[in-house]
């Protein structure tokens, strides 16, 4: 991962102790040693510290990953797992490296073609909302919706599944 403007100074820091519940939406580069309970959404790139726990997905352009993540993490420009880090959720890249003793508990899909992965992002997506449907044919109770980057604009980034028992009345993103 080469370096570019957004790489030279962090932008944020959570500091170790720290506790932040709610949404995260961080221009530039991010480094995180704290622990988050919501979604983490940056423009530029992000370094997960190895104490860090973040219960929510995280978006950037390239994410370092030392610490533990429960939910996807969507970083198209690269992901790097260092022995230290936990990824529980899918893990979706152009290209990533994964160190020795690192976890990841869900899909990956890492693919170098812009246009491939494009499409296969695509599809991961289309592929939550058929969980949902299934799920409902199962006379269980679902929800699927997609959720857009910062800009608002454009393809989904990330789309989210939700399957109960009983009746859904949560109308926010999945943590």
């Amino acid at each position: 991962m080469a370096l570019l403007a957004d790489d030279i100074s962090i932008n944020t820091v959570v500091g170790a102790g720290t506790k932040v519940s709610g949404d995260l939406n961080i221009a530039g580069l991010v480094r995180i040693d704290g622990d988050i309970d919501g979604n983490l959404e940056t423009t530029g790139r992000i370094i997960i510290g190895e104490k860090a726990r973040i219960h929510g997905n995280v978006t950037a352009k390239a994410a370092v990953i030392g610490g533990i993540v429960e939910g996807d993490v969507y970083a198209p420009e690269g992901i790097q797992l260092f022995s230290t880090s936990s990824v529980y959720g899918d893990v979706i890249t152009k290209k990533i490296s994964v160190a020795e003793n690192s976890l990841i508990h869900g899909m990956c899909i890492a693919i170098k073609d812009t246009e491939q992965f494009m499409k296969d992002t695509e599809d991961w997506k289309n592929q939550k909302a058929i969980l949902a449907k299934a799920a409902f044919k199962d006379g269980k109770y679902s929800q699927a919706f997609p959720f857009f980057g910062v800009e608002r604009r454009g393809a989904p980034v990330m789309a989210f599944t939700r399957i109960d028992d009983k009746p859904i009345d949560l109308r926010y993103q999945v943590y």
